[in-house]
């Protein structure tokens, strides 16, 4: 783990690092759109893009997402830094489970599993692992069930275009 890194994971417990994020989330679009999802997080968390439909205007919204692998899938979670409400990419997600990801350059389509019982305790120990200021924002949220996904592939993984 960089050194960047590090210090990244542990000021992600701060509230104002959440708030300096969330305005940094159009500029990590970009980057992402540019590097054709080999940048995301500024390379200091493992990142990817999802593209979900939007549950009302039926449009693609992409997102920069921290993930933590597992086995072929790739999980998420709609902490939101720990907001009140949930965070529109997940709620699209339950409206419509179909999905791509951009991860290291390639685009992978995925159908989104949200996790639940003995398999969510299972995957929140592989987020929190990775990103321990998790536990801070599901303090923050209060009451809100924080949504975890797990994505799963459904088809052939291909390049972004233009990544080669």
């Amino acid at each position: 783990m960089s050194v960047l890194g590090s210090l990244a994971r542990r000021l992600g417990h701060h509230a104002w690092f959440g708030a300096t994020m969330r305005l940094l989330v159009p500029a990590d679009r970009l980057v992402g759109r540019l590097t054709r999802g080999r940048v995301v997080a500024l390379g200091l968390v493992p990142s990817l893009v999802i593209t979900t439909t939007g549950r009302r205007s039926g449009k693609p919204r992409s997102n920069p997402l921290l993930y933590v692998p597992d086995g072929d899938g790739y999980v998420v979670i709609g902490s939101n830094w720990g907001q009140q409400h949930q965070p529109s990419w997940a709620l699209n997600l339950l409206a419509q489970p179909a999905a791509e990801v951009d991860v290291k350059g390639r685009r992978i389509p995925v159908r989104a599993e949200p996790a639940t019982g003995a398999e969510r305790d299972r995957l929140w120990q592989l987020l929190v692992t990775e990103w321990p200021a998790y536990r801070t924002y599901a303090e923050r949220a209060g009451d809100r069930d924080i949504r975890i996904f797990r994505l799963v592939p459904v088809g052939e993984a291909r390049p972004v275009p233009g990544s080669s």
